[in-house]
This record gives structure tokens, sequence and C-alpha cells, in this order.
């Protein structure tokens, strides 16, 4: 197994439990996985799909999500495709086709495609090995984001009874995990659960009085850098996101009521860094892939404690620092009370009442905010300083400046790494991914730059043992981000240092 992850991930090492969870999976047995977002969940099927002589078929809702997470793979060197509603009728035949004859090994999927008999007797034309549902919550009635057309997934059981299943999601209660497990009738399937703790994640929560200072100040810390800021309205991101270009900031909108054309382009704009900062309705983040955002704002509280740790699960994907912090005011939970009460079920009030009371509850906590979000998840950590809050560590850095003080510049950068040449890769990294019509991070991720610019590496074999790079790319990418570095050090004189082991 070692051998594949570093071949075509790029990794000589697994992050935590993902080596037992695949070992479980390529004795094809059904499991259950609920693993943080940035924890490498992708992974745990994506190893076994090359372990396995068929196809793994993945389903996943997030159409956006796919392609990047396509993309990412054949940039590896795995032959990957996906089918959804953004793909021509002929291009769909081409890729049918190409599963039928053995081309594809990874093959993501739409969930509402299961409904279609025409879908149903492809997939019996093709050989299965494994079937892996991501984002499984959505199967369940009692999670915050249910979708009816996961409910098909039923009929991969019942046609496919020898292929082992596994469920992927980030957030779950006990509760969503045994209506999952129940809803997929997963045969005696293990569970695997890992530390809902994001150790790279600060939380803080602010007074939503003079939140603009705040959130301009927010922003000039994490200058140039990916964004997200959560409203309530529409009305809302609209009128903020012009306040932010007004100020000189690279901000779009981002609801429901946008054309979908608009919607599309904010997305892949955002995606590909050419906008930093989306300001968006709760209708953003669920197909976004992007691994180096670093800054959630909630402008607004949200709903739920399950949604509001999803939502915030986006920043810091490949394990930097990020921020998350949330502007608190009364005046934005009676509007949510306002919706609740209209809700006619009396259970479903009750639930929604109950959900927002929590995280009003977590907004005015005055012991630790991140023992609050994993209590919440039924994990319990000793009632020590988590180092990693705004009431364990006091007042966020960053969140004090004058209006006048937050103006666009550039972030603040550790010594660990050269920031210079870490501008120079992020830059050629860029002009290669446009090159490709890929993302940035579909290059190299934030974590692999910092890398080469804190190590240096000039040979093939020290470039190779860079974080994330594999065979696939360093010969697709090698010669030209060593030329960039031995720039570098000729200009500078300085010497490389010693290579690191890495995890997935």
């Amino acid at each position: 197994m070692l051998e594949i992850l570093k071949k075509y991930f790029g990794y000589d090492e697994f992050r935590p439990m993902q080596g037992e969870i695949i070992s479980h999976i390529l004795e094809k047995k059904d499991a259950f996985v609920l693993m943080p977002t940035g924890g490498g969940k992708s992974l745990c099927y994506q190893l076994p799909a090359l372990k396995f002589p068929g196809i793994t078929l993945v389903v996943s809702p997030l159409i956006a999500l796919m392609k990047d997470q396509v993309d990412a793979l054949k940039a590896n060197g795995i032959a990957a495709e996906f089918i959804n509603s953004s793909l021509s009728p002929a291009e769909i035949e081409d890729i049918r086709q190409a599963a039928q004859s053995g081309k594809v090994k990874i093959l993501y999927l739409a969930p509402e495609r299961l409904a279609l008999f025409s879908f149903q007797d492809f997939l019996k034309t093709i050989k299965l090995s494994l079937i892996a549902i991501d984002e499984a919550h959505c199967i369940s009635e009692w999670g915050h984001d249910f979708r009816p057309d996961y409910r098909n997934l039923i009929m991969l059981r019942k046609s496919f009874p020898g292929v082992p299943v596994v469920a992927l999601t980030a957030t779950a209660t006990e509760r969503v995990r045994e209506d999952i497990i129940d809803q997929l009738n997963l045969k005696n399937a293990r569970v695997f659960i890992s530390s809902f703790d994001r150790p790279n994640l600060t939380y803080a929560v602010l007074p939503k009085k003079k939140a603009f200072n705040s959130l301009l100040a927010l922003l000039r810390k994490h200058a140039n850098r990916p964004a997200i800021i959560y409203c309530f309205s529409r009305r809302e991101t609209e009128t903020l996101s012009r306040d932010l270009r007004r100020r000189g900031f690279n901000s779009r909108p981002y609801h429901a009521g946008l054309a979908g054309k608009i919607r599309k382009e904010t997305q892949e704009k955002f995606t590909h860094d050419e906008v930093q900062i989306i300001v968006a309705t709760i209708a953003f983040g669920m197909g976004i892939d992007k691994p180096d955002i670093r800054l959630i704002i909630h402008h607004s509280i949200p709903k739920s404690i399950e949604g509001y740790y999803q939502e915030t699960g986006r920043a810091g994907r490949d394990g930097l620092p990020s921020d998350c912090v949330l502007f608190f005011s009364l005046g934005d939970a009676a509007k949510h009370k306002y919706f609740i009460r209209g809700i006619r079920d009396d259970k479903e009030r009750d639930n929604a009442e109950e959900k927002l009371q929590q995280v009003i509850d977590y907004a005015e906590l005055e012991t630790c905010r991140r023992e609050y979000l994993l209590g919440y998840f039924s994990e319990w950590q000793r009632g020590e300083s988590c180092g990693g809050c705004d009431v364990c560590l006091g007042p966020l850095e960053g969140t004090e400046e004058t209006e006048e003080e937050a103006e666009p510049g550039k972030e603040t950068v550790s010594a660990e790494y050269g920031s210079d040449l870490f501008e120079r890769l992020r830059a050629l990294r860029k002009r290669l991914a446009d090159e490709r019509g890929v993302p940035p991070f579909v290059v190299f991720g934030d974590v692999s730059l910092k890398e080469m610019a804190r190590r240096l590496p000039q040979t093939r074999a020290s470039f190779l043992r860079i974080n994330g790079v594999g065979a696939v790319k360093l010969e697709r990418y090698g010669r030209i981000f060593m030329e960039t570095i031995r720039e570098h050090i000729a200009a500078n004189g300085i010497s490389p240092r010693p290579s690191e082991a890495r995890r997935a």
C-alpha cells in the first residue's frame, strides 16, 4: 500500500486511521467512515480503487467537487471520470464506453443518475469492485443536509449485493450515523470514527456591533489568501461584497438568486485563485474542494452546530493554520426564530429551535469553544486550554485594527520558509495551472510549495521527497520548479535543508 501511496499521491505515510480503513476495505468489507474535512477521507477509497481489479463507483452530490477531484486524480496519473448533468449526452456516452472497456478506475456519479433505469442497466455492464458513498449524511432526514435523491442509493446494495460499500461523512451525530448505516443496509459494517478536532483551526466569536472594522482587519491579516464570508440573506451578500470591493478587496457575492452561469463563473474564479473572497449564503461551499482557504467568517449565525462545523471545516483542509470567526448578535438569532415559527410540523419546529439554541449557546460561551464543538459530536477532551479558540487564547490576533488601517496588503509570513521564493512558486503554479485549465492546488498545494521554499530541493531524488510529489508530478513539474529554486539559491547564496517524512 505504501508503494502506491508514494507513487500516485506523493506521501510517505498514512494519516491516523487511513491505513486501518484501507486494509479493511481491501478485505471487501462494508465500512462507515466519519472523518473531519481535511482528514483524508477520499484516500480511503481512492487507494483501494487502484488495488481492486474493477471500477470504484463514487456517489457524490457535489458537481463542482467531482470535477476538481477527477482533475486532481488525473494529475496524479489515475484514470478517473465523472458523470453528472454538466456533461453532454455525447460526453457521457464516451465515458460509459471507456468504463465498459476497462479504461476507468474511479467513476464519480451524481445520485440522481441512479433513478434512471438506463443508467442502472449500464452499471450492470461494468465490473464494480467498490461503492463509495460520499457526503453520506445526505441520506438521513435527521441530518442538516437531507437530499431525497440519496434514498435511491439502496438500489446499489440490491443490485450489487456482493460489492463492498463504504459510507463517508465529515459531519454526523450518533443518531445520524445509525440512520446512515440502516438506510444503506451496510452489512456488519465496521465503524471508523476519527477525531472531530481540527487543531489547525482557531475559533473565535466577535460582537456584530462594529463588525465591519473587525472584518477588514481579518481580511488584512489573510491578505491575498482565499476566504469565505457567510451571510444570512442574498441582500447582505450583495451589500457586503460591494463594500469590500470599494475598499480594494477582490470580492464577489454568491447566492441562489444569481443566474447559474454567474454562479459557475464565480465558483471557478475562486477555485482558480482569480477571486480571493466569496461573500455567500450557505448555497456556496458544498462543491468546493479547495484546500487553501485560510479564513471562514460567519457574518450571521448559522442554523445549527452541524452546519457551522461543516462550513468552518472548509478552512485549512491542507492542515495549515486558518481562522474561523463568528459575528454574533441576538438580532440575527431573532431573524432565524422568525422563520422557525413558520414551520408547521411541531416536531420539525422543535428540532430547529433546539439546533438554533445550541448555536446561541456556543456564541455566548465563557469556556472553551473547541471543547463545546467536540462535545456536541460526543467527543470529550480534558478540561485544559485547547490553545485554539479566543476563550483559551484571548482575542484573536488581527481583529482590532481600525477601518483606516485595514487596507489590502501583504500577508505576514512565517520565517519557517522563504516567503519570496514561496510567492515565486505560487506564481509559477498559477501559470502552469492556467495552461492546463485546472485549479492551482491540482498542480501542488501550499504545503508542497512551503516545503519546497524551506528545503530547496535541487535533484530529482530530493524533489520526490517533498510533500505531495509523486512519480507523475515529478516528471510533469519537477524540472521547471527546480529551475526556479536554483535561480533563487544562486541569487541569495543559500543552501538546502534535509527533507522530512510526509503524511497523506
